[in-house]
């Protein structure tokens, strides 16, 4: 059927209804208007008019102003707020259109109310893009407003070329006047013209004079060209006024509130810090290296409020130490006019109908985003930047809404990506770089990161995505590029494991080349832990322990394959690394016999930091940065940062991300009894656990068998994780406490190292345990100030590595299997895997103790579980 034959519909003037032939189901009404009385009058009679006719009328209210319909019986108002941000605003428009069915008609306050909301008008158009198509295909009629030299003149096109019906609406001498611009697939010799209400009627200006005398009046209003910029682009022309001119200071400070909200997000204590050490200087030179509109997220706010930090708290002592940024900031509203732009929002409203990762909506949605195509304008600003950088490396790191504020770190749930820059055209540099874009943006929907906002209750609020665009920190070193060294810095150790320790001192993360292994947990590596009061005492015995629990290979960036490549430590050669390696390794000799040759020494180099931590003031300016930051934050902080030594010896210090630590403080103190018989300890041992002092009555037991599990095949093992995450998703921490055991390392990506599960298949467990054996390969690895050790602080699952085969440690793992196994209650393959994996119920109490600062734990049962039972 014609569009021009749906039902007509009324618009409550007679007069009105000649001009557009009436309405028709379906039609999207915008009206621009200088005043929003005007727009008042005519909802008013549409109102009426379907009132009569019986139609369910909703208004949508979301306007500051006065109410356009009264309050009554037959008028459903929604009262929908904006300032909760664009995503959670449309979402919730659809969920009403969705519920309130079809033939509905709907009145929505002035557009151009949003803009105060979203800074930009840009968003506003967004928003009337992906409205107008779905109330069409609900064969709804939605009145709406915009007010005359509000938007830009790209926003008003998007609008008018979206619509079925646009309309200008002049109030003129005492007279209304309609001027219709767009009226979908009708028309008539006069339709197009103005008509001026006369008692009801409206009449066509046929007379040139009498258009020329109304036009010229309304031209008057349209020259000055700041009207046709965004409202974004004028609120930074104003800011920029203001700084150029001197204006007063209290008007900058007023001025450095309102850009603060619009770019650095909603976290009220963010926002605070960002007033005080934010000058208008220093938002509207971030603005000058941004890329589109929109927020640039938390984890840029936290590098950028770090930095200032610093070098106000101390000039003399951070100006030459730290390492100035040359970031780009990538806007987060470029996010949904990508989705949008791309047709995806369809499938991500359906896809957060259900916030299901694996669902056809996801998949789909996924694909299409990377397959989408970005803005010719941006794609130029891409370019510009990528000059800028030339074929310097860059890392492209995630910097969301809700990313690295108070409470919620989100540390390894969206996706950063290296760009080594060595393609051979600026074309496929572009091209690659986009394609990174495309991933960030695809990584929003993946699994971890809708099970943490799941788990966080952040389903429901506004998550932009911007990016933060980095100057990879290194120097060239061969055909390699890479730091010296880079590590996390966290300024409250609740991993203390010598009792002289004091928490408050912070430690360190410490790796060579880049900081991607301290981050994350290497496979079958190690970092050095630092802690700040003691630089050089180590969390393992001297002599053999210290080459095993060494670092032995590096993340670099070869230029020759463009990509990340992680190679041993040893084949760094010291000319490579000539300013660096004696700073952060220690000379071994060894003596290697080689067939019907002589014994000859070989020099290996382990990467201990034990010279830059003795002979810099590098651990005392580390911990000076977090106790600053700390302070300032008035929370523990959680730090990434990288160092680069200079030729003459002295090293520089770049701060690449800063974050409050999602941490459990120290607590009351434990005191762990004496007096337990010896019978009666399932486990004991001196330290090695991370979560503070806890006391734990543990209800159930899960153990995954080191031996049974080393004898499984490959996709065994993997089945066996997906068992682990079935037991984990019925369980619940407060009403049975787990203690889940396994060997070596959870949550790795080889199998032969641990048990490979995700973290969203564990996160239910109250205490969760590395077990050592040295004949399997598996060995637990004390991953503080990883992603993996963030994730266990905010879940506040307590964390253990117990190494049986130290003689020192009492695990009384046989007890266990004097416990009938009740995996066949969660699981259709029990009988596959009982012996590999064992879930029971502790028949008596079970308590776990643990008390950071004597780092003694102890769990133990009222009746015996060992020998003597």
């Amino acid at each position: 059927m014609s569009y021009a034959l749906r039902e007509k519909i009324s618009t409550g003037n007679n007069g009105l209804d000649l001009i557009l032939d009436h309405l028709r189901l379906g039609d999207n009404v915008v009206w621009k208007v200088d005043e929003l009385s005007s727009y008042r009058h005519f909802v008013g009679q549409f109102v009426e008019r379907s009132r009569q006719q019986g139609r369910k009328i909703v208004y949508m209210r979301f306007g500051s102003g006065e109410l356009l319909i009264e309050p009554c019986t037959d008028v459903e108002i929604v009262e929908l707020n904006p300032r909760l941000g664009f995503e959670p605003f449309a979402t919730e428009v659809h969920r009403v259109l969705t519920s309130r069915g079809r033939g509905v008609i709907y009145v929505f306050d002035c557009l151009s109310d949003l803009i105060s909301a979203w800074a930009t008008d840009y968003m506003v158009g967004n928003f009337f893009q992906i409205t107008c198509p779905y109330l069409l295909s609900l064969d709804t009629v939605a009145y709406f407003a915009v007010r005359s030299q509000s938007h830009s003149l790209d926003t008003m096109q998007r609008i008018r070329k979206t619509t079925q019906v646009f309309l200008n609406l002049y109030n003129h001498q005492g007279s209304h006047y309609v001027h219709p611009l767009k009226v979908w697939q009708r028309h008539s010799p006069t339709m197009f013209l103005p008509h001026r209400d006369q008692g009801g009627e409206f009449v066509p200006l046929a007379r040139s004079y009498e258009a020329t005398s109304l036009m010229s009046r309304v031209l008057e209003g349209t020259r000055d060209v700041t009207r046709q910029l965004d409202h974004w682009q004028l609120l930074f022309l104003k800011a920029e006024e203001l700084l150029s001119n001197g204006g007063p200071e209290e008007e900058q400070k007023r001025m450095v509130v309102h850009l603060c909200r619009h770019l650095m997000g909603k976290d009220e204590r963010v926002l605070q810090l960002a007033h005080q050490y934010f000058s208008l200087a220093d938002l509207l030179a971030f603005k000058r290296r941004m890329i589109g509109t929109g927020f640039i997220g938390g984890k840029t706010t936290g590098m950028l409020l770090a930095s200032n930090i610093l070098t106000q708290s101390d000039p003399d002592y951070w100006q030459h130490a730290l390492e100035p940024h040359d970031s780009y900031f990538i806007g987060s509203n470029l996010y949904y006019w990508y989705l949008i732009h791309n047709d995806c929002w369809s499938l991500f409203m359906e896809h957060k109908e259900h916030e299901d990762h694996n669902s056809p909506a996801a998949q789909q949605l996924r694909a299409r985003i990377m397959h989408g195509k970005f803005p010719t304008a941006i794609r130029q600003e891409f370019e510009t930047m990528l000059e800028y950088y030339g074929q310097y490396p860059i890392i492209v790191r995630s910097s969301s809404l809700l990313e690295d504020g108070f409470g919620n770190a989100f540390a390894g749930k969206y996706d950063s990506f290296f760009l080594a820059n060595q393609e051979i055209s600026p074309e496929e540099r572009l091209e690659h770089f986009e394609d990174i874009v495309r991933r960030i943006y695809s990584s929003t929907i993946g699994g971890d990161a809708l099970v943490y906002r799941r788990k966080r209750g952040l389903i429901e609020q506004d998550e932009q995505m911007g990016l933060l665009v980095q100057r990879v920190i290194g120097s060239y070193q061969g055909h390699y590029y890479f730091p010296d060294a880079a590590g996390v810095g966290i300024s409250y150790n609740t991993f203390v494991w010598d009792s002289a320790m004091d928490p408050q001192a912070g430690m360190l993360r410490l790796v060579a080349g880049l900081g991607t292994r301290a981050v994350d947990r290497a496979e079958g590596d190690y970092a050095r832990l630092v802690a700040l009061d003691h630089p050089g005492k180590k969390p393992y015995h001297e002599g053999e322990d210290t080459r095993r629990y060494a670092q032995k290979d590096v993340d670099v960036l070869d230029l020759n394959a463009n990509d990340l490549r992680t190679v041993p430590f040893q084949s760094l050669t010291q000319k490579q690394m000539e300013h660096a390696l004696e700073k952060i390794a220690l000379r071994e000799r060894r003596t290697i016999s080689r067939k019907g040759k002589l014994s000859q020494p070989h020099i290996n180099w382990i990467p201990t930091f034990d010279p830059m931590l003795a002979d810099t003031d590098f651990a005392e300016r580390m911990q000076k940065a977090m106790q600053t930051l700390e302070k300032v934050y008035q929370y523990p902080v959680d730090i990434e940062f990288t160092v680069n030594f200079r030729a003459d010896g002295s090293y520089c210090l770049n701060i690449v991300q800063c974050r409050p630590l999602q941490t459990r403080r120290l607590g009351q103190r434990i005191d762990i009894p004496r007096d337990i018989p010896d019978s009666h300890i399932f486990l004991r041992q001196q330290g090695n656990f991370v979560g503070g002092s806890i006391c734990c009555d543990i209800k159930r037991i899960i153990i995954v068998y080191p031996q049974a599990y080393h004898e499984l095949s490959l996709a065994q093992k993997h089945e066996l994780s997906k068992i682990v995450g079935e037991i984990n998703a019925v369980t619940s921490r407060t009403e049975e406490p787990t203690l889940l055991l396994g060997p070596g390392r959870w949550g790795t990506t080889t199998p032969s190292l641990g048990v490979p599960v995700s973290f969203s298949e564990i996160s239910n467990m109250a205490i969760l345990a590395e077990v050592g054996w040295e004949r399997g390969g598996f060995i637990p690895e004390l991953s503080f100030g990883t992603h993996f050790f963030q994730d266990l602080v905010e879940s506040e699952i307590f964390y253990v590595a117990i190494f049986p085969e130290r003689k020192e440690v009492t695990f009384r793992e046989q007890w266990i299997d004097t416990l009938p196994n009740e995996l066949d209650q969660f699981t259709s393959l029990a009988s596959d895997f009982e012996h590999a994996i064992k879930v029971c119920t502790a028949p008596t109490s079970l308590c776990l103790l643990a008390d950071v600062l004597s780092q003694q734990l102890m769990c133990f049962s009222a009746e015996p579980v060992g020998d003597n039972a």
